[in-house]
C-alpha cells in the first residue's frame, strides 16, 4: 500500500472513530431530557401544579442508569448505587410527606444520613405519580391489572369494574394470596357471602371514592390499597353488621401499585435508548406483621 492509500485509510478510521464517538454522546442523556421525553411520551398534558418533580440531585448530570421504584427508600438507593444507576423515579414520596417538605426536618437524624447517602453519591431523585395516573392508560392499573391476571374480567375499559364467577370471600382471598404470596391483607367481610362484582381502587384514593364504589348495587368486593381505619373500614364494617353483602379487602399502599411501577419501567425502554440501564428495583413491605 502506498503513502496515499494509507493516508486515505487513515483518514477514514479517524473520521468513523470521530462520528462514534458523536453517536455515543448523542446517547448521553441528562435527567431533564429524560423527563422531558417522558413529558412528550404521556398522553395527558402536564400540569404547572404538580407533584412530579425532581426531589435531590442536579437535574443536568448525565444518567448513567434507570432505577425505577414505589419508595425511594434506603435499601432501593442502595441498591440503585450499586447498579450504577443515579436516577431513580419513584411513584411516592421520598421525604415523609406528599409535598416532600424538607424544612421542619434539617435537624432530624434519620433525614440528615439519607440526604448525606444522596448527595454523596450524587443521586437524582424524581418522582413520577400525578401524570403516570393521568395517561392512558394509567401506567399504576395496567401495571397491576397485568399482574393480578384479570384483563378477561374488566366489565368495560376503566380497569376498575371486574365480573368473576360466583365463588366465597375466603376463595377469592386464597386465589390473591397466590399472586401475593408474601402479603398480609385486612379484610372485612364475612368469608362465606358470594363474590361475583369486584372493583379495584389502587393506593390511597380517599373513603369517598371508596364509598361510591361500594355504593354501587352490584358491586360485592372492594380490592383496595389502604385507608384510616375510621373511614372505610368503618363503613364496610357496618354493612356487613347490617346483613349487606358488601366486603373489602386492603392490599397495602405499596402492594396495590408496586406492579405499576415495574411496567413503567418497561414502558420508558420504548422510548428512551436501547443502551440506557433501565431497571425496576422492588421496594417491598416497609413493616412486619406478627
Amino acid at each position: 500500500m502506498d503513502f496515499k492509500a494509507t493516508k486515505l485509510v487513515l483518514i477514514t478510521f479517524l473520521l468513523s472513530g470521530s462520528v462514534f464517538g458523536q453517536q455515543t454522546n448523542q446517547k448521553q442523556l441528562s435527567a431533564s431530557k429524560i423527563i422531558d421525553l417522558i413529558k412528550k411520551n404521556v398522553t395527558c398534558p402536564w400540569s404547572a401544579q404538580t407533584v412530579d418533580t425532581f426531589k435531590s440531585g442536579n437535574p443536568d448530570d448525565v444518567v448513567t442508569g434507570m432505577a425505577v421504584c414505589m419508595f425511594a427508600d434506603m435499601k432501593v438507593l442502595k441498591q440503585a448505587v450499586a447498579d450504577k444507576c443515579n436516577l431513580i423515579i419513584a411513584h411516592e414520596p421520598t421525604f415523609y410527606s406528599h409535598l416532600d417538605e424538607t424544612k421542619t426536618l434539617e435537624n432530624d437524624l434519620v433525614y440528615q444520613d439519607k440526604i448525606k447517602f444522596i448527595n454523596e453519591n450524587k443521586l437524582i431523585i424524581w418522582r413520577f405519580h400525578d401524570h403516570i395516573h393521568r395517561t392512558k392508560p394509567d401506567g399504576i392499573y395496567f401495571g397491576m391489572i397485568e399482574k393480578l391476571g384479570w384483563r378477561k374480567n374488566q366489565t368495560d375499559s376503566s380497569m376498575i369494574l371486574f365480573k368473576f364467577e360466583k365463588q366465597t370471600l375466603s376463595a377469592f382471598i386464597s386465589r390473591l394470596k397466590l399472586t401475593f404470596p408474601g402479603s398480609s391483607f385486612r379484610v372485612i367481610g364475612n368469608p362465606g357471602m358470594i363474590v361475583t362484582n369486584v372493583a379495584f381502587s389502587a393506593g390511597a384514593p380517599g373513603a369517598e371514592t371508596h364509598r361510591k364504589l361500594l355504593q354501587e348495587k352490584n358491586i360485592d368486593l372492594l380490592v383496595a390499597g389502604e385507608a384510616p381505619e375510621w373511614e372505610t373500614y368503618q363503613y364496610v364494617y357496618d354493612a356487613q353488621l347490617q346483613g349487606k353483602n358488601k366486603a373489602v379487602i386492603f392490599l397495602g399502599h405499596a402492594v396495590s401499585e408496586a406492579d405499576g411501577m415495574n411496567y413503567c419501567a418497561r414502558w420508558l425502554k420504548g422510548f428512551l435508548p436501547k443502551d440506557l440501564n433501565i431497571r425496576y428495583i422492588e421496594s417491598g413491605s416497609s413493616y412486619t406483621t406478627y
